[in-house]
């Protein structure tokens, strides 16, 4: 299996980036594993779920942050959970961590956002972990949809965990009105849940129609990457995506 390529500016401003998307159970399992997967992927962005939320949350994201060679940008406790990591390519414009309505009774969920530059490319960018119960998925769908536009730039990307598959409702609901990377240009492996029988593909990245997908997978064959430090980082597998973003 070819490697993904590797991120770069281009002379005409656009810029090839690497997008990982990341379920990581709260650190609660192997974090020495769980960093050499992120840094092996070595990511200019990463979209995490499931980031540490309780006693000294923020010491623990950037503990893994320093760990993969990046810095957090937003998120963690503050959006429920989604979190979004960074190297030192991106200049962050903005970002913000939205909380979604609450359900009695059911998970308080929310979405981490930021607009960066790389080079002349102008990207937002959405991280997100969506609803068990299905009806309330489906509104936090439609609420992703609006908040990517809400960003006010022409590429954004979102990412994370779906609690969906592609055939579901709301999964196709987000493929309709973005690209899903895997669909647009498979790469690795596709299942992403369980590590110990990945039979699902229910974590994904999606971008809007103007950015060129290179692709995206589960970097199964990804060089420093192994099958023991997958299934001991965390409960799913982690998704790469390597994106071209045209200069604004």
């Amino acid at each position: 299996m070819a490697l993904l390529p590797d991120s770069r500016t281009e002379p005409d401003g656009s810029a090839l980036i690497r997008v990982l998307s990341y379920n990581i159970r709260s650190m609660r399992d192997d974090t020495d594993a769980l960093a050499r997967v992120i840094t092996a992927c070595d990511p200019d962005l990463v979209l995490i779920q499931e980031a540490p939320r309780f006693f000294r949350w923020r010491k623990k994201l950037a503990r893994l942050a320093r760990a993969a060679n990046l810095v957090v940008l937003t998120g963690g406790a503050t959006a429920a959970g989604p979190a979004i990591l960074c190297n030192l390519r991106a200049t962050v414009e903005r970002s913000e961590d939205v909380l979604l309505p609450l359900t009695p009774g059911l998970h308080r969920r929310g979405f981490a956002t930021a607009v960066v530059r790389f080079g002349g490319a102008r990207l937002g960018v959405l991280c997100c972990h969506l609803s068990l119960q299905q009806d309330e998925r489906y509104e936090q769908g439609g609420m992703l949809l609006d908040r990517l536009a809400a960003l006010g730039v022409e590429h954004a990307i979102a990412g994370g965990d779906l609690n969906d598959r592609p055939t579901g409702r709301t999964f196709s609901r987000l493929a309709d009105s973005l690209q899903d990377c895997w669909a647009t240009a498979p790469w690795g492996s596709e299942y992403t849940w369980t590590p110990s029988d990945p039979y699902q593909r229910i974590d994904a990245i999606f971008a809007t129609k103007g950015i060129e997908v290179l692709g995206c997978g589960v970097p199964v064959d990804q060089p420093g990457i192994t099958q023991t430090d997958l299934r001991a980082a965390t409960d799913h597998f982690p998704v790469l995506a390597a994106l071209r973003i045209p200069a604004s």
